[in-house]
């Protein structure tokens, strides 16, 4: 589950992460349908496609989108070594388009690198795969914009010479960045609409010192911090556990572990 955080005046807002397994993929269509119906705000998918038991995040929130009305639908994050920011910028646009303005971009720097590498994408270092997000990030916007003439990017990581502009999305797309370390974090206050940190990766005492430094970087590239906008990836289950979100189905905030 999405927890959109409010400690900078921002509406709070919940949406589901549904888990993309091919052999209950009816399942999966239904929860992302039911969170339609109870008026959820966001229904997102992890991306990983070297995961055979997996169904494709880009096809998956293609198809959720049709089966919806009202809710926004995401990546979880893309998958960027594996997605070319070029084409995944017109991927993005193009769903925008066809669900009536109802995408926005989770996007991650990569991991799981062996299984990048298996699938034909390239092992980078941490600092490489910061430096290509960073890139990406331009890349996108870049293609998303209405400006006149071809883009031209000549990066480290990546290179587009001469591509046409287009299409432009129906709504201005946020982009949200996967981030924890202190490059990502200042890259998310430079760059991003948006961070989306996620439970088990960022425990809740981490997450002001972690948005501080967005807060940061923000402030020196002359944006307001509040335009940023905070999410946080949770998760729970019900059982006899003490740990956070863990608790019994009939626990009531009296009898829940604190």
């Amino acid at each position: 589950m999405q927890v959109a955080m409010t400690d900078l005046r921002r509406e709070l807002q919940f949406g589901i992460s549904v888990t993309p397994l091919a052999e209950r993929a009816e399942a999966v269509l239904e929860l992302a349908t039911l969170a339609d119906v109870l008026g959820l705000g966001l229904v997102t998918s992890q991306d990983h496609p070297y995961q055979a038991r997996f169904l494709d995040a880009w096809t998956l929130l293609s198809v959720v989108a049709t089966r919806t009305a009202n809710v926004h639908v995401a990546p979880n994050v893309a998958n960027l070594p594996l997605r070319p920011p070029a084409v995944l910028a017109r991927s993005v646009a193009s769903l925008d388009i066809l669900s009536g303005g109802r995408v926005e971009l989770g996007l991650g720097a990569g991991a799981f690198w062996d299984g990048v590498a298996a699938m034909g994408g390239r092992r980078l270092t941490p600092g490489q795969s910061v430096d290509a997000l960073s890139e990406a990030v331009d890349v996108i916007r870049q293609l998303w914009s209405q400006e006149s003439g071809a883009v031209r990017f000549e990066g480290e990581q990546f290179r587009v010479v001469g591509a046409h502009r287009g299409p432009p999305p129906l709504h201005p797309v946020e982009i949200w960045l996967g981030a924890y370390k202190p490059r990502m974090l200042a890259l998310t206050g430079t760059k991003a609409d948006g961070w989306l940190p996620s439970l088990g990766y960022a425990d809740p005492g981490d997450l002001a010192a972690m948005g501080a430094r967005i807060d940061e970087a923000a402030e020196r590239a002359g944006r307001r911090p509040a335009d940023i906008r905070r999410m946080y990836n949770i998760n729970g289950e019900f059982g006899s556990g003490a740990g956070f979100l863990q608790a019994s189905p009939r626990s009531g905030p009296s009898s829940s572990p604190r």
